[in-house]
């Protein structure tokens, strides 16, 4: 396989840079296809380093004009210019400035990284190194500078220009119809949170008031004529700043806070310091065309990068080996900030879905990683689940073990000691070891070692003695160059539920009462004694998903239906359903594959039929018991020898189970939560729909005439986004006249709208036919998709690889061709896209022999093609990888 680029970058070989950059001035004149950009910096020798050393700057696709060294320019022999960057080989011994002219073609940057053009705007995305394509740096994380930048422009191409920071001057550049904006950012950071935009551009604008009584200019800068669809995201803005104010004591720092949305970006969003560059899926909505759980993202979305402000911008990472240290944490705190906004327990079984559903499976697979790895080729590979989700889980760990106050001063620790530093993961931990007053070493662990670890449960009880004994024995599989792991700490959260199906109190026996109910587990094998237990009392296990372990634990189906009808903790009172429901379908599995009859489980019915009937619950919640464990979910759970197609079978004969049985409750329920009003994107406006939308989905599921045409009713009568793609969504999987006549409709609505049409990509590409294959090549070839557009990619092709389980992997292995022939396609294009394609393949040695051997034939495929970007290479190289 031959790559641009195959050299591994190790931890192990970090140390400090030579050179340090104090300011950078930077003078960019805008043109679509000749952009001049003059930089200018002052250099220091880092009192750090070894020694004197050459000055090595980053570059990538760009040549420099001219390079001078305190205003006198270098002779061509002084210097030299590679394809990787601008080296000086006998720099001042001293400080000094350097001066260093390229010259871009925006145009033509079909990669989305560095500075681009998108719908005839001018944007940047320079995570995590595509500041070299502007200009040559060093471009790292733990180069921190002052940044002052100049932007020039014609003034009818881009009458907006927006930069980091401040605005401190603007004006016209006399003689001609260009002018200029000069921004400057007080704050010293790396490179990779550099920003500008230039355009033609429409805001919505407010101010903000922070808790220290100061101003802030706020404003979500869109494409003209679409300015009222950002109102959502500004208010989504505004809520966020107050929130980490109140919840963490984090005031905003400058005068401006702006958000662009533009239309190609090959990630969701970025926080670039003062200047949030987005990807407009998370920007633009109304109740038209955006569905509730959009909204949520949204609000999700902006929170997470506003939060970034100051976990990643004010305190950035040492290296990118670091990057869990602003993701991980940056995403507990935007889950968090959801949590308070919405409803606590549906977000948390939100969040473990979207664990288990991705990150579980990457560690089960060729491509798992620690959550702070120890090598990499590629780092745009490892923006994971693994880096993002896992590290969010393993930060709420922290607050597990330690109790909120002192996780909050933890943290207030951490903003104090390393604000406006780069920083590691062992700082961050150390700042929580010394505000607790413990030993927090073994929990390192979880950023070193892969894998999600196995814990077995074994009960005994003595009825004589009153105690209940927990045997608990924890296994961490091996995982590509770690065979063998250490015990982890494991923050188990426990709940005693008694027969009368309230909870008991939770005493050690010989230690006394479990504080905040926690069992800590810091051995692979340990026993815990509980006493005060009487019989029939059955445990509450890892309670609010409180480490993310897998957990085998001999609780029989009587007792998941007691949780599930008693449980007080909401998580494990739904995850004792999803339990249920996942030892039958894998039960059906088996048969299916056998040759047998499926088998039907009225103990189930019964108890789903319980949380119907508790109007104690919300809407929300009881919507997220009803969605029985997904295709991908009972994949995961077998773990070898998977068979998409039985999978396939047996969900749809529960699906269809549940819909005959439940029918007159699920009908009552439809018409109870029938929408009395105008729409609104509120949390508990919200649950009522996704239950409602939900009764309808399991309603159709048998394809009973009656219940088509109420899909089909609802689709047309749809006053609001939300309600119609649930309509459309559960006839695309009836193969009917009403559903193809909704899917020619959808489009003749919203052809003039790509963001909604990339919803009817998406949909038509993730049914569960056999006749999808075809239809998704048809798509390809339809006018509205572009390969240049990473939206329309993800939804059409993303969607076939990432959701459509049996189409994907069909046994003739067409699904893995398509994807193949996408990759190889948008290689050239966009490598950054095309390597989150190949990500598709990362389950492929758990699959049943005939297919695991299709999906390693393509694999090889592109592992025998000449000139792999490293993107893709780094993706296949570990696919294909022994384990």
């Amino acid at each position: 396989m031959r790559t641009e680029h195959a050299r591994p970058i190790r931890l192990s070989d970090y140390r400090p840079p030579d050179w340090l950059v104090d300011t950078v001035d930077l003078d960019i004149a805008l043109h679509p296809t000749r952009t001049r950009v003059r930089s200018r910096l002052r250099l220091r020798p880092n009192p750090q380093a070894a020694g004197p050393a050459a000055v090595v700057l980053d570059g990538d696709d760009i040549t420099p004009l001219s390079v001078r060294i305190d205003g006198v320019p270098m002779a061509d022999s002084a210097y030299l210019a590679t394809p990787d960057g601008l080296t000086i080989p006998q720099p001042p011994a001293g400080p000094f400035v350097l001066e260093i002219e390229t010259e871009i073609d925006p145009s033509a940057n079909t990669k989305l990284m560095g500075l681009y053009r998108s719908s005839g705007n001018y944007c940047t995305q320079c995570e995590a190194e595509g500041f070299r394509r502007i200009t040559f740096f060093p471009d790292r994380p733990d180069v921190m500078a002052v940044y002052t930048t100049r932007i020039e422009a014609d003034r009818d191409e881009a009458p907006v220009l927006l930069g980091n920071g401040n605005l401190i001057e603007q004006g016209d550049v006399p003689g001609t119809t260009r002018h200029f904006a000069v921004w400057h950012d007080p704050f010293p950071k790396p490179c990779y949170l550099f920003a500008l935009v230039g355009g033609r551009l429409g805001a919505r604008t407010a101010t903000f008031t922070t808790m220290s009584g100061r101003t802030v200019a706020l404003g979500v800068y869109v494409e003209s004529g679409k300015e009222e669809r950002a109102g959502y995201a500004l208010e989504a803005l505004e809520r966020s700043m107050r929130w980490d104010e109140q919840a963490f004591g984090r005031e905003y720092d400058l005068d401006v806070f702006n958000i662009v949305a533009v239309a190609d970006f090959n990630m969701g969003a970025m926080e670039n310091k003062g200047l949030n560059i987005f990807n407009d899926k998370y920007i633009l909505a109304s109740p038209e065309t955006a569905t509730d759980a959009d909204y949520a993202h949204i609000e999700a979305v902006i929170a997470h990068e506003y939060f970034h402000n100051w976990t990643g911008n004010r305190i950035t990472c040492r290296d990118w080996f670091q990057l869990c240290l602003k993701e991980g944490l940056t995403v507990f705190r935007d889950q968090e900030f959801s949590s308070d906004m919405r409803s606590r327990p549906v977000k948390r079984i939100a969040d473990v879905r979207v664990l288990r559903g991705h990150q579980f499976v990457e560690d089960a697979g060729p491509l798992a990683h620690p959550v702070r790895p120890d090598t990499y080729r590629e780092i745009n590979n490892f923006y994971t689940a693994t880096v993002y989700e896992k590290g969010a889980e393993v930060v709420r760990m922290l607050e597990t073990l330690l109790g909120r106050e002192r996780f909050r001063a933890g943290m207030d620790l951490y903003f104090t000691r390393h604000d406006g530093r780069a920083a590691t993961v062992e700082e961050f931990v150390a700042c929580f070891a010394e505000a607790a007053g413990t030993d927090l070493s073994q929990f390192m662990l979880w950023y070193a070692q892969a894998g999600t670890p196995e814990l077995a449960v074994t009960r005994r009880d003595d009825a004589q003695a009153g105690t209940l004994s927990l045997e608990i024995a924890q296994v961490l599989p091996p995982t590509p160059g770690q065979p063998s792991k250490l015990p982890m700490v494991i923050p188990l959260a426990l709940g005693l539920v008694g027969p009368d199906g309230d909870d008991l109190p939770i005493r050690r026996a010989g230690h006394g009462p479990v504080e905040r109910g926690v069992l800590v587990l810091t051995r692979a094998a340990e026993t815990f004694v509980l006493e005060g237990v009487p019989a029939g009392t059955v445990p509450s296990l890892n309670r609010g998903f409180s480490a993310p372990v897998k957990i085998n634990a001999d609780l029989t189906s009587d007792d998941l239906r007691f949780l599930a009808a008693h449980d007080s903790d909401p998580f494990n009172r739904w995850q004792a359903v999803q339990t249920l429901a996942s030892e039958l379908l894998i039960e059906n599995v088996a048969v299916i594959r056998a040759g047998g009859a499926v088998r039907h489980d009225g103990g189930f019915v019964h108890a789903l039929a319980a949380v119907l009937a508790d109007e104690r619950l919300a809407p929300a919640y009881v919507a997220q018991v009803l969605s029985i464990p997904s295709e991908g979910d009972i994949a995961r759970d077998i773990g070898r020898d998977v068979d998409p197609e039985a999978i396939y079978l047996a969900r749809q004969a529960l699906r269809r189970a549940l819909g005959n049985d439940l029918a007159p409750t699920l009908r009552i329920l439809y018409e109870r939560l029938r929408q009395d009003g105008p729409y609104s994107p509120d949390a508990a406006s919200a649950g009522r729909r996704a239950l409602r939308n939900v009764c309808l989905d399991l309603l159709a599921a048998p394809g009973h005439p009656a219940a088509i045409a109420l899909a089909a009713a609802q689709y047309s009568e749809a006053d609001n986004m939300t309600d119609r793609m649930a309509a459309l969504a559960t006839l695309a999987l009836h193969d009917t006249p009403e559903r193809e006549a909704a899917l020619a409709d959808f489009f003749e609505r919203f052809r003039a709208d790509p963001l909604v049409i990339d919803k009817w990509f998406a949909l038509q590409a993730m049914i569960p036919d056999p006749g999808t294959l075809d239809r998704v090549r048809g798509l390809a070839a339809h006018p509205a998709f572009s390969l240049a557009n990473p939206n329309r990619v993800r939804a059409l092709i993303g969607s076939f690889a990432q959701a459509n389980h049996t189409q994907f992997n069909r046994a003739d292995g067409e699904g893995y061709r398509l994807v193949v022939d996408t990759v190889l396609a948008l290689d050239g294009v966009n490598p950054q896209v095309a390597a989150r394609l190949a990500t598709a393949f990362r389950s492929w040695r758990a699959l049943e022999p005939t297919r695991r051997a299709a999906a390693r034939a393509g694999l090889e495929r592109l592992a025998g093609t000449a000139s792999l970007s490293r993107d893709v290479a780094d993706i296949v190289e570990r696919s294909l990888g022994e384990r």
